[in-house]
C-alpha cells in the first residue's frame, strides 16, 4: 500500500513537472524563443523563483503617479538647440475693437482677447461668463464637458480683475478662459480619465501644467473629455461629437479639447499625445495643435499612459495661440525628471525664407486621404517662393514594430486595473481597445522592450542626421513620421489645410528639431498668413 501511494505521489510530481515544462514550452513558442527540453528543465526552477517575485510586487500598491525610474532621454543634435533666451517680441495686435455681438468674442483668438483684457476694454470676469455660459449651452451637445470648474473660474477671473486694476499684468495669458483634458489633475475636483472605473476619482494634487497657467493669470472654466484612458473619443458618458458634423465623432484622444476650442466653447485647451491624441482630433476638428518636444513640458499631476511617450501641449486657433500657450506652460518643475530648460526663442518677425523647408515627397505621394488640400499646400508655398528640399524618413528601422513599447508602459500603468477585472467597465470592450490591449502587454518579454528601447536611440539618432540641415519638415499628419516622431520625441504643429465649412477638411503637419518649436510655430503662423482656414467656425455654433 504505502509503495503504491509513493509511485502515486511520483507519478502525480512527474505529470506536474511534465505540465510545468510543456507549459513554458508554450509562452516560449508565443514569444517565438526555441529552447530544448533539457534547457526548459534547467530554467523551470528559475521561472518559478521568478513567479514569487512578481507575486511580491504585486502585493505593493502601485498608484498611477509613481514615477518610472528609467526616463526617457532622447539624444539631441545640441547644434540645433538655442543656447541663451531672448527676449520675445509677440507682436499682439495694436489694436482690437470689441464686436457688437459679444457672443462673437467666443471664436476670438486668444491674442486678440489679450489686447482686450490688457486695455481694459472687456473684464475677465465678463468674458469667463461668456464662455461659462456657452459651455452650458452646447457642452451637452457635444458631449465634450466632464466638469465644469464654476466656482474656480470665477474665483480667478476676479483675481485677474483686481491685479489689472493694480497694475499686475501677467502676460499675455492674464484673464483667459481655457479648458484642460481631464487626465490633469485639479485638486477639489474629479480627475476621471474619462473611465467608468474612475468616474468619481479625486486626487489631492493639481498638474503643474494648471498651476503654470494659474500663475500666468489664466482662468480655468472645465475639464474636458477624453477617450477612456487616452484612447478614441468614447468616454463613460457617451462619445465627443465633432462641431463641423455632429453625427462623427470628434477622434481622439484629447477629444473635448480639440471639439470645445473650435466650437468656441474656450479660447484654447490643453491636451495630450502618445500616438496622435493631439494631431488627430485637430484634424478632424480643424483646430491647431502644438505636440511639445518630449521633455519641454512637466506631466507632474497628469494620468500616466507612456512613461517614455506622453506629451502635453495646447490645441488654440492658431499658431500664435500656441505659442503664447507653450510659453507659459513649458519648463522645469523639479517634479518630472524628463524636462530640461532649454530657450524658447519664438520671433514674431521671423523671415521664413531665410528657414531651411524640407518635405517628405515620398510620403505625400503614398498618402490619399488628404492628397488634394497638401498638394494645394505645397504648390501655394513654391509659389510664394519657399524653396522646398526633398527628404526621407529613416528607413534602417521597423517603425512599427516599435509600438509595442506604449502597450508595455501602458499595461505597467494599468496593471491592477486588468488584475482586478475592473476592466471589464471601461465601455469599450472590442479587440482593439484598452482592456485586450492591456492583457497583451502581459506577453510582452522585457528584454524585447529593452531592445525596441535601443532601437528607438538608434531611429532618433537617424531622424536627427536627417533634420541636420532643416530647420522645419512638412509632412503629411497621418504617414508613418507620426508613430516615428512620437518615438523620437520631436515637436509638430498640426494646422488646417482644407475648408471645413466646404467639407473639405484637412491638416499638415510641421516637424521641428528637438527643442525648437519657435521655428515650426513661425512657419505655422507664416502659413496661416497666406490662407484663411483657421478663420472658419461651425455655423451650428456661432449664434
Amino acid at each position: 500500500m504505502k509503495k503504491t501511494l509513493l509511485l502515486f505521489i511520483c507519478l502525480i510530481s512527474y505529470i506536474t513537472q511534465a505540465q510545468q515544462i510543456d507549459s513554458i514550452a508554450v509562452a516560449l513558442d508565443i514569444i517565438r524563443l526555441s529552447f530544448d527540453r533539457a534547457e526548459i528543465d534547467s530554467l523551470k526552477s528559475s521561472v518559478q523563483e521568478e513567479a514569487q517575485n512578481y507575486e511580491a510586487i504585486r502585493k505593493m500598491n502601485l498608484p498611477n503617479d509613481l514615477p518610472f525610474s528609467l526616463v526617457f532621454s532622447p539624444p539631441l543634435n545640441k547644434t540645433k538647440i538655442p543656447q541663451k533666451q531672448e527676449n520675445i517680441d509677440w507682436d499682439i495686435d495694436k489694436k482690437v475693437e470689441l464686436p457688437t455681438n459679444q457672443n462673437d468674442l467666443a471664436f476670438y483668438p486668444v491674442h486678440q482677447l489679450a489686447y482686450l483684457i490688457k486695455n481694459k476694454k472687456i473684464s475677465s470676469l465678463e468674458l469667463t461668463q461668456i464662455y461659462l455660459n456657452r459651455l452650458k449651452k452646447y457642452g451637452h451637445t457635444l458631449e465634450c464637458v466632464i466638469t465644469l470648474t464654476d466656482s474656480l473660474a470665477l474665483a480667478q477671473a476676479k483675481k485677474a480683475d483686481e491685479e489689472l486694476k493694480k497694475g499686475i499684468y501677467r502676460g499675455p495669458l492674464h484673464g483667459i478662459p481655457y479648458g484642460a483634458k481631464d487626465l490633469l489633475a485639479v485638486e477639489g475636483y474629479k480627475t476621471t480619465w474619462g473611465a467608468m472605473p474612475y468616474k468619481d476619482q479625486e486626487l489631492a494634487q493639481t498638474a503643474t501644467v494648471i498651476k503654470k497657467l494659474e500663475e500666468g493669470g489664466a482662468v480655468l472654466v472645465a475639464k474636458l473629455t477624453l477617450g477612456a484612458l487616452a484612447w478614441g473619443d468614447v468616454w463613460y458618458g457617451g462619445k465627443t461629437r465633432n462641431p463641423w458634423n455632429l453625427e462623427e465623432g470628434s477622434s481622439g484622444s484629447s477629444a473635448g479639447s480639440a471639439s470645445a476650442t473650435v466650437a468656441g466653447l474656450v479660447p484654447f485647451a490643453i491636451g495630450s499625445e502618445t500616438w496622435g491624441s493631439i494631431v488627430s482630433p485637430s484634424t478632424v476638428c480643424g483646430a491647431t495643435g502644438l505636440r511639445p518636444t518630449f521633455g519641454r513640458v512637466s506631466k507632474h499631476g497628469a494620468m500616466a499612459l507612456s512613461w517614455s511617450m506622453d506629451k502635453l501641449g495646447p490645441i488654440c486657433r492658431n499658431a500664435v495661440d500656441c505659442a503664447l500657450v507653450l510659453e507659459v506652460i513649458r519648463g522645469e518643475d523639479g517634479l518630472d525628471a524628463s524636462v530640461q530648460n532649454y530657450p524658447f526663442n519664438y520671433k514674431s518677425g521671423t523671415d521664413v525664407r531665410k528657414l531651411r523647408i524640407g518635405y517628405l515627397s515620398e510620403e505625400f505621394s503614398k498618402d490619399k486621404s488628404n492628397r488634394k488640400n497638401d498638394s494645394t499646400t505645397i504648390a501655394l508655398l513654391k509659389s510664394k517662393g519657399i524653396q522646398l528640399i526633398e527628404k526621407k524618413l529613416p528607413s534602417s528601422i521597423p517603425v512599427y514594430s516599435l509600438s509595442f513599447i506604449l502597450s508595455a508602459e501602458a499595461g505597467a500603468a494599468f496593471d491592477e486595473l486588468t488584475r482586478s477585472n475592473r476592466d471589464t467597465l471601461l465601455v469599450r470592450q472590442i479587440k482593439n481597445a484598452w482592456p485586450n490591449v492591456f492583457r497583451a502587454s502581459r506577453l510582452i518579454p522585457a528584454v524585447e522592450y529593452i531592445q525596441a528601447n535601443r532601437l528607438r536611440h538608434q531611429l532618433t539618432t537617424e531622424f536627427n542626421d536627417m533634420m541636420q540641415d532643416i530647420d522645419v519638415l512638412i509632412a503629411p499628419s497621418f504617414s508613418s513620421q507620426l508613430l516615428m516622431s512620437n518615438l523620437t520625441g520631436h515637436p509638430c504643429v498640426v494646422l488646417p489645410n482644407g475648408s471645413y465649412a466646404e467639407n473639405k477638411g484637412g491638416s499638415i503637419t510641421l516637424l521641428g528639431n528637438h527643442f525648437d518649436e519657435a521655428n515650426i510655430l513661425s512657419f505655422a503662423r507664416y502659413i496661416q498668413e497666406i490662407t484663411s482656414f483657421e478663420e472658419e467656425h461651425p455655423s451650428l455654433f456661432t449664434n
